[in-house]
């Protein structure tokens, strides 16, 4: 267990806890800013948590759900306060509904993540400060001090697999729920290479050509929140006349936050029906960038329809061109 003390203090209204690992303090960083790691232990093993939302910077939101032993759920965010990359973060931390949003009707806390140095490793040390003293037993009633302790259990296996998250290792596809999908891919560039390379035309058509042998003779960016976007793609032996062959997508820029996150809607030109809502997240990872792409589809035949076409490949096609041009 790598908790080594709880201190309750009711005068300050907190309680801190302090965990040690033999991992590097770069190590326990990235588990808690991954949201592929941090679902793998946030939760206790019994509730286990999916995180459908992590913005690891002031301003970001997470969200998540745990799932119990019946498939009741329980859902949570954490509103980013304060960030200094790769040693410490605050957030208020909140209970959510099924929908997402606050539930006004339980206490919300604010939380620091210090992380520290040590000689045999790492530390970190977790203080929560509560509203009252009634707010701080309502919590503990509720569990929370044993569920840190299963939760935090789990964090030794999941710093040993270094292989599952490293550089190199390819474009991920963790299924959510019925309708949401999370991409996943460590790109070698610096958050606003990733960034600037998704948002530059003159870069854009370069890169974002999935499976060798198509241009994209049309790449139309949407610069501002509301504003849309057309792209199209043809194969190479296609004149640009829009003969047979060329497909696109055109969507609106819903949220843009620099060089952080962007969320947009998505939709094939040409065909009817509810499209997508594609929410990108870039963090700074050690050796390059994490993009997480959070796809919410219509329903869970339109997921699996569009997975059966081979987008995972043809994404990590994409990516690993757009590697080559940012060397």
């Amino acid at each position: 267990m790598p908790i080594t003390s709880v201190e309750k203090n009711l005068d300050a209204l907190t309680m801190t806890v302090v965990a040690d690992f033999v991992a590097t303090r770069e190590r326990l960083w990235e588990a808690y800013t991954d949201p592929r790691q941090i679902e793998k232990f946030w939760g206790p093993p019994e509730w286990p948590a999916t995180f459908t939302r992590h913005d690891v910077f002031v301003g970001g939101r997470s969200a998540y759900f745990m799932t119990g032993p019946q498939g009741e759920r329980s859902a949570g965010f954490w509103e980013f306060l304060a960030v200094d990359d790769g040693t410490f973060f605050e957030v208020r931390d909140g209970f959510a509904g099924d929908d997402g949003e606050e539930n006004s009707a339980m206490p919300s806390m604010r939380m620091t993540f210090s992380f520290e140095d040590t000689g045999d490793g790492s530390r970190l040390v977790t203080t929560t400060h509560f509203g009252s003293v009634d707010q701080l037993q309502q919590l503990l009633d509720m569990g929370m001090e044993a569920g840190m302790a299963a939760a935090m259990g789990q964090i030794d296996q999941v710093l040993a697999d270094l292989a599952s998250f490293a550089v190199g290792s390819g474009t991920e596809l963790h299924i959510l729920s019925d309708t949401q999908v999370r991409i996943s891919r460590i790109i070698r560039g610096t958050v606003e290479q990733v960034w600037r390379a998704h948002h530059d035309p003159e870069l854009v058509t370069q890169w974002m050509l999935g499976p060798d042998g198509w241009t994209m003779p049309v790449c139309e960016v949407a610069t501002e929140v509301a504003g849309a976007y057309r792209y199209e793609w043809e194969p190479d032996d296609v004149s640009a006349d829009g003969s047979p062959g060329r497909f696109g997508f055109e969507g609106e820029l819903l949220e843009s936050d620099p060089p952080h996150r962007a969320v947009t809607t998505e939709r094939m030109i040409g065909v009817e029906g509810s499209g997508t809502t594609n929410e990108m997240t870039l963090t700074p990872r050690t050796g390059g960038t994490l993009l997480s792409l959070v796809i919410t589809y219509p329903s869970a035949a339109v997921r699996d329809m569009v997975l059966e076409t081979g987008m995972v490949g043809g994404m990590e096609t994409s990516y690993a061109r757009l590697e080559a041009n940012l060397d």
